[in-house]
């Protein structure tokens, strides 16, 4: 595949892209975030209702209940006041941050001996019973049990605060399969197949006109360590030839310019290992929608990163796909 060039060169053109970027993703956020708020809301609400049914409105906190429901750790987190983040219930325990982890993942550690594990749950549940937020749930003050009204209002309100704990990661994951299918759609319609990843066992063999979607890459570290690269998007071209490269594609939505400048390195740290270790002839490119801004596009360019909109998909084009 011959040289070209997406983006990276065309400054001049800079300034309007970022507008239509930051346009395009507010109007996504505006139709998507309400619906799926309010959906994750009721989840959460429920959720909390059905901790209450097994705690006995938290009068009857104990590490059996958290054996039967791990999950339920992050309702007791969003329940004390001030609601506990992750790393602070670990700290006040005194436990491995893993095991929260495997609890909110709604498991216990496979391999923690048994005992060890209830010391631990034992910590965790004495910080959440010292910290729960009477003034939400004031029936806890004297081991009676909530009025109809009391009970309502404490659901909502540590339901709207793990719905809250949750927006960030609902809104990246409402990103991604918005971004992922955005893609699909054009490669489907360019007459490309789609290949689940688990059947790829070198993504330099993939047959021509096909593509996956988190696919491993192999890199070096050093000469003696290779690790796997976790790449969005992998397309091999319909016109690929012989020894030819997919292109790697990694998938960009931000919603402010902050945190994009932030994180901008990481994409020339990849572009760097990938290119150690595949040479130059390797492609990646970035695939962006939202708040990027001409500083975090010029650092890109000047590491030889180039990038397609979202907004514009027929840039792909341009790298022959």
């Amino acid at each position: 595949m011959k040289k070209y060039c997406i983006n990276r060169n065309n400054t001049e053109q800079w300034k309007e892209d970022i507008k239509k970027s930051v346009m395009f993703y507010n109007n996504w956020f505006l139709t998507f975030a309400p619906s799926t708020y309010v959906n994750a809301r009721q989840d959460a609400i429920n959720r909390v209702n059905n901790a209450f049914q097994k705690t006995n409105c938290f009068n009857l906190l104990s590490t059996d209940i958290l054996k039967s429901v791990p999950e339920a750790i992050t309702i007791l987190r969003m329940a004390t006041t001030p609601p506990l983040a992750r790393d602070r219930l670990v700290g006040l325990s005194d436990i491995p941050k893993s095991l929260i982890t495997s609890l909110e993942n709604g498991k216990l550690p496979a391999k923690m001996e048994e005992s060890k594990l209830d010391e631990y749950l034992n910590r965790i549940v004495a910080v959440i019973i010292n910290l729960l937020d009477v003034d939400i749930m004031p029936w806890l003050s004297d081991n009676s049990s909530p009025k109809e009204l009391d009970q309502l209002l404490a659901t909502h309100v540590i339901g709207d605060r793990v719905c809250g704990s949750l927006s960030d990661p609902i809104i990246r994951n409402g990103q991604e399969r918005r971004q992922l299918d955005c893609i699909t759609k054009y490669l489907i319609d360019k007459g490309y197949q789609f290949v689940e990843s688990k059947s790829i066992k070198d993504f330099r063999n993939m047959d021509k006109g096909s593509f996956s979607f988190h696919l491993n890459v192999p890199v070096k570290m050093d000469r003696t360590q290779t690790v796997n690269m976790p790449i969005d998007a992998v397309i091999m071209r319909r016109s690929a030839k012989k020894g030819d490269y997919p292109v790697l594609i990694e998938c960009k939505s931000a919603d402010d310019f902050t945190n994009t400048n932030k994180r901008r390195k990481e994409e020339a740290a990849k572009i760097e290992q990938l290119r150690n270790t595949y040479r130059k002839s390797i492609e990646f490119v970035l695939f962006l929608s939202g708040y990027f801004d001409s500083g975090y596009l010029g650092y890109e360019a000047a590491e030889g990163i180039d990038w397609v909109w979202e907004h514009r998909m027929s840039d792909l084009q341009r790298a022959g796909v």
